[in-house]
């Protein structure tokens, strides 16, 4: 079925960033794998070439679009080039970050730290989960202690998608600990505070290029003036923002799906066994039928799940149907797909096999498949 998602902008914008793809990550992403990371530089190429901040007002230098189809746009591309990994960190910073910064900032904020994030010089990333808990956000342990113009944060967090990288970090501490949800605010904590340390790069089993760290924070001073929004709305402020992120991740999901699949369909096509091509054999025809309806219902549902988006109407429930199935979606075809490389599926030469490995963690972050079921099943009234 035909999609009817993009128009002609889109169109234009996806050929141009796939030119960049091709010219500024593909052709470095094993590099960036073995490091562990992508350059600043990355990000700084990216903002100027109009990547960044797309959806940031005109007059703090973004493009002045709200339209989340460019976001999408950008993903598939990302999945679609075998190197997605080394993209992470650009989608983390639009789609995931970018909303805090636009709903929440002030007006001295938005002058003060926008320009930086659209152009790439300022590099964001959000940090939520502690090395003690995940999914429960109300038990968390870093703490923001009021002393006139200046929070005292202590405590650590973990897994932080572009920690070390970053310069401005969104971080979720209770500044009423007596509190559970009420007692949550986010402060933006920068590069250069003194008591701010980044611990080592994680070594993960996938998503090689992108870098995950290990925060701490030791008595660091933080500005009130870098309080996003109010003191003990930061549950709140998480809350109203997770559609959003958990549908980046579905469509990231649905994208990765589709690349699998078009890289098997080239593979069986060519590939011989017992003198013909793999792909002739009806338990192939058949594995690869299931995938491809499969990836079609749900990339129908995901562009609805968009529409909704831009027109302020997507709920926590629709997107935790979106991220649910679209990463499930994502490990079994995948699984499939290697499988139907054979003993090739298993060389890290082949993009199948790094698709392997970085899709196991999409069923974890940004809330887990379990997360995602209870959400709907609240929703149903149970």
């Amino acid at each position: 079925m035909k999609r009817s998602l993009y128009e002609s902008d889109h169109d234009a914008f996806r050929e141009s960033f796939r030119k960049f793809v091709e010219q500024e990550i593909v052709p470095h992403d094993d590099r960036w794998a073995e490091d562990g990371i992508v350059p600043r530089e990355l990000f700084a190429t990216a903002g100027k070439s109009g990547f960044l901040g797309i959806d940031v007002p005109e007059e703090y230098g973004g493009g002045g679009v709200r339209d989340f189809r460019f976001n999408a746009v950008i993903t598939e591309e990302l999945m679609r080039s075998g190197a997605a990994a080394a993209g992470l960190g650009l989608t983390l910073h639009n789609d995931i970050c970018m909303p805090y910064f636009l709903a929440y900032c002030t007006e001295e904020q938005k002058r003060r730290w926008l320009p930086g994030i659209v152009s790439g010089e300022l590099i964001t990333a959000i940090a939520m989960t502690e090395p003690g808990i995940g999914s429960d956000l109300a038990s968390m342990s870093t703490t923001a202690r009021r002393e006139g113009d200046h929070y005292v944060v202590n405590g650590a967090k973990t897994f932080i998608t572009n920690g070390i990288n970053s310069d401005l970090v969104i971080t979720a501490v209770k500044t009423d600990p007596s509190q559970k949800h009420k007692g949550i605010s986010l402060l933006v904590i920068e590069r250069g505070m003194e008591g701010f340390e980044r611990g080592r790069n994680l070594d993960k089993l996938g998503q090689h290029a992108q870098d995950t760290a290990e925060l701490s924070f030791t008595d660091v001073r933080v500005p009130v003036a870098n309080l996003l929004g109010e003191e003990g709305k930061g549950f709140t402020q998480l809350v109203t923002n997770l559609p959003q992120e958990r549908l980046s991740i579905a469509v990231a999901g649905v994208s990765a799906s589709r690349a699998a699949l078009g890289w098997t369909l080239d593979y069986v096509k060519e590939r011989k066994a017992f003198g013909s091509p793999i792909g002739s054999f009806q338990n192939s025809r058949f594995v690869l039928a299931e995938l491809d309806t499969e990836i079609d219902i749900a990339e129908h549902y995901v562009d609805d799940c968009i529409r909704a988006l831009n027109a302020g109407e997507l709920t926590a429930v629709d997107a935790s149907k979106a991220k649910y199935w679209c990463t499930e979606l994502q490990g079994r075809v995948v699984d499939k797909c290697l499988q139907l490389h054979g003993g090739y599926g298993y060389m890290n030469e082949y993009p199948i096999a790094k698709a392997y490995a970085d899709a196991r963690i999409t069923r974890i972050y940004g809330g887990t498949t379990e997360i995602m079921k209870e959400v709907i099943g609240r929703g149903l009234g149970l």
